[in-house]
């Protein structure tokens, strides 16, 4: 008994640290909003930054072989430089560097399943300190020209072809979580995109996405070799109709040929409308062909409140959690097939919204909930607290039970400066 309180103390200890470190740097003054812009005839160039600081907590379900440690706790740091250039009417640049230090205790989480492998791009662009610990690395970097009609960008970019927003089959490259909150920045891949203005109302996207090999040596988990066989190429065409736009999507994402579409748009003026998903046809052998959709609906209040409901048939999933095991291995993401998602904001005060995420495994019947609360602290800076809760049968040895009984439960802290 002595020692398990004396493992209670400690750990509470560690979390009493990092929400301590994040209160001093609330308490810290801030600066007044600040950044470099010059502009002269077609000419332009504009700096901009955000540093963040966060503490974390995590409780990790009491399983040896899925988990090495039952608890984990930290602080992190990143700084983000943004440079925007514009070089005439046509021709702009887009820079974003990037230096972070998180801990390894927080990269993995305390699980054996966790691997130190970033988004996939080449790692020429990203350097690791400190065992990996820190990275300084370029997370956009790409030029772009720009006419009535053409619309080219070549370099580091991000790539969202997501329509739905917690279930996003149709954004195959460095894809949000359904319980990820702060979306501001979604990470560059190594692409090449043309999007031709059609008509007045319809327009033609071009894509094509480098894949690189998996390297666990590299400072990114990925190496500067580029792999044609896990290279994509997409198409995309879109046009409005009355309320609703829609578009048709084919290509080969890592030579899987995938044919889709997506939709959005309103009914009756009060009720939202977004779909999106492909039929995915695999092109290694034994692997059969998968349906993936997901289709939400959505209002907002005058009052601020906003509900969002997603559902999401996800045909790549097991078709019993005996099978969770296999499918974790070969594509990790979701397990099962059927899910949905229920999602409310609110504006509390003009300073303090909040937001809350629920999601739901129809198969095995476990859950994750997900709150999150953002407090404005000057023009230039703000707070946010988040937190997720698991809830779902155990994993027992090597077998999982349910899909979000896998997951920790977790708390954090985060303070975000702007300049």
């Amino acid at each position: 008994m002595m020692e398990k309180l004396s493992r209670m103390k400690f750990k509470l200890k560690q979390l009493l640290k990092a929400v301590s470190v994040v209160i001093v740097l609330v308490a810290l003054p801030q600066s007044a909003m600040a950044f470099l812009s010059w502009q002269e005839d077609d000419n332009s160039l504009e700096a901009r930054g955000l540093l963040r600081g966060s503490g974390l907590a995590l409780k990790n379900p009491d399983n040896q072989v899925y988990y090495n440690r039952r608890s984990v706790s930290g602080l992190a740091a990143s700084g983000r430089l943004m440079v925007d250039a514009g070089f005439s009417k046509h021709i702009s640049f887009e820079m974003h560097a990037v230096q972070n230090y998180i801990p390894l205790s927080l990269q993995h989480g305390g699980s054996n399943l966790a691997l130190l492998q970033g988004v996939e791009r080449s790692d020429l662009l990203d350097w690791s300190f400190d065992s990996r610990a820190a990275h300084l690395l370029v997370d956009r970097l790409n030029l772009q020209y720009a006419s009535n009609r053409v619309n080219i960008k070549a370099g580091r970019q991000p790539v969202n072809l997501a329509t739905t927003f917690y279930f996003t089959p149709n954004d195959f490259f460095a894809p949000f979580a359904a319980q990820t909150f702060f979306r501001s920045y979604k990470p560059g891949v190594d692409a090449l995109r043309a999007d031709v203005q059609l008509s007045e109302l319809s327009q033609l996207s071009l894509i094509s996405v480098l894949g690189y090999r998996l390297d666990s040596g590299g400072d990114n988990g990925w190496s500067n070799r580029v792999d044609a066989a896990r290279n994509s190429y997409l198409a995309r065409i879109s046009s409005l109709f009355g309320d609703f736009e829609l578009a048709l999507l084919a290509g080969s994402v890592k030579k899987d040929r995938v044919v889709g579409g997506d939709l959005q748009g309103e009914l009756f003026e009060w009720l939202g409308v977004r779909a999106e998903g492909h039929v995915n046809f695999p092109d290694q052998a034994g692997f059969k062909r998968r349906v993936e959709f997901a289709l939400g609906l959505e209002h907002r209040w005058e009052n601020t409140l906003s509900l969002r409901a997603e559902q999401f048939y996800h045909g790549g999933g097991a078709s019993s959690s005996a099978t969770y095991a296999a499918v974790l291995a070969t594509q990790g993401g979701y397990l099962a097939r059927n899910y949905s998602a229920l999602g409310a904001g609110y504006e509390f005060t003009p300073l303090l919204s909040g937001d809350l995420t629920l999601i739901y495994n129809w198969m095995d019947h476990s859950g994750l909930a997900a709150v999150y609360l953002l407090y404005s602290l000057s023009d230039e800076s703000e707070l946010a607290f988040s937190g997720a809760v698991a809830r779902g049968a155990r994993p027992a040895g090597v077998r999982i039970n349910s899909e979000f009984g896998l997951y920790p439960n977790s708390v954090s802290a985060e303070i975000r400066s702007y300049f």
